[in-house]
């Protein structure tokens, strides 16, 4: 073989292997028809449905089940505004007649209070819950909706001593929050509080939107203003003021609680991550009364007379801690003397509840209305019991 012939067998051989290089790293998309120029050809086809297959892709990990939940509980979520009128006496300080004919005596003026709060309906045919510190002693109630209409509310009943008020506007085929079942709720899961905060609903017709967990359950406070807070539901979800009587929803869009109350820092008014709402299995029951009745009865009576337990009564009774109260006194003919109770004995659970003291008691109790009866436990020497009690209606 001749030099030359070597020569363009290499050639062919190095250019052959150059263009099979070029071919493979450019993705196979030469464009031939210019001879021997090689252009490679960028396919935009493929790159456009790459870049919207991953907007796609983004875009549902953005659409989560708190952002469709949130969407489909916006609009039954109610800003309230509320005016009150309250009375004040002002007393003279010439307290005696004489002067009184030249100054006047004692005086009496209204002042009206405005307020802010914030609801969910709860029914096509607009029932809305909300507070009872919110709505409960208001005069004029204005419910505002997240289409920016505006609805003159009827108070169809309050219960001060749940926080619970049922309201209701004239409409029909709202969009509402069907009630969850709250003895069903799990530690940590992810719950949504909506409301009101500092009137911020009005500037957008939007409730605002917070996300937390439950933080525990079965939480039982201090009454507050004769009001009792027993089997709480506590969130961190960040609750402020004006949410008060907004729903606390689940990921599965169910309402089973009312915001009501938070924790708050000293010398701070704000959420510091410490929030309670009231449980929806207990605001159903609330509620059925105060649509029947207006009202939740408690006009009954038990004929127990009872004292938080200390040290001493704990030692003397051989008892483990000082949880619960003892019995002092049963009334006779009462429904505790017809239940089977006597004194020295120690109540320990009612119904589902635990008894820590004399104020726990009373709280559950407001729980219970007239007619009801009550499974309750008991302690008895070595004995544990449990009592049924009727809560008969005081006649007296």
């Amino acid at each position: 073989m001749s030099k030359t012939q070597i020569f363009l067998s290499n050639l062919i051989i190095t250019t052959t292997i150059v263009v099979a290089a070029l071919y493979l790293y450019n993705g196979n998309s030469f464009d031939f028809s210019q001879g021997t120029n090689i252009s490679p050809r960028v396919d935009t086809v493929f790159v456009k449905e790459s870049v919207a297959k991953r907007r796609s892709e983004i875009t549902k990990s953005r659409n989560t089940i708190i952002t469709k939940t949130v969407k489909k509980v916006s609009p039954a979520v109610v800003g309230i505004s509320v005016k009150e009128i309250r009375q004040y006496k002002y007393r003279s300080p010439f307290n005696n007649p004489f002067w009184e004919r030249f100054f006047g005596g004692d005086q009496v003026f209204n002042q009206e209070i405005s307020g802010l709060g914030s609801g969910a309906i709860i029914s096509p045919d607009g029932y809305i819950l909300t507070n009872d510190h919110v709505a409960g002693r208001a005069d004029e109630i204005t419910v505002t909706l997240s289409n920016g209409k505006h609805y003159h509310a009827k108070r169809v009943g309050s219960d001060l001593t749940t926080d619970i008020c049922l309201l209701k506007i004239d409409a029909n085929n709202l969009p509402y929050i069907p009630m969850g079942n709250s003895d069903k709720i799990l530690i940590g899961e992810w719950v949504i509080a909506l409301g009101n905060p500092f009137g911020l609903f009005d500037i957008a017709d939007k409730p605002t939107v917070t996300v937390g967990v439950i933080s525990a359950s079965g939480m039982n406070l201090r009454p507050v203003n004769n009001r009792y807070y027993i089997d709480m539901i506590q969130t961190d979800a960040s609750i402020n003021q004006g949410n008060s009587g907004g729903p606390l929803v689940n990921s599965l869009g169910e309402l089973i609680g009312m915001n009501t109350l938070i924790w708050t820092a000293q010398g701070s008014s704000g959420n510091v991550g410490v929030g309670f709402a009231i449980p929806s299995n207990k605001l159903k029951k609330v509620i059925n009364e105060l649509k029947t009745h207006g009202i939740f009865q408690r006009d009954y009576w038990t004929g127990l007379r009872i004292h938080s337990i200390d040290e001493g009564i704990a030692k003397y009774y051989k008892l483990p801690d000082t949880r619960g109260v003892i019995i002092t006194d049963v009334v006779p003919n009462s429904p505790a003397s017809k239940a089977g109770f006597q004194s020295g004995d120690i109540i320990r659970s009612v119904e589902k509840y635990s008894i820590d003291n004399y104020e726990t008691l009373k709280g559950v109790l407001q729980n219970y209305k007239t007619g009801e009866v009550i499974r309750i436990g008991i302690i008895r020497g070595d004995k544990k019991l449990t009592k049924t009690m009727n809560l008969e209606k005081r006649n007296f």
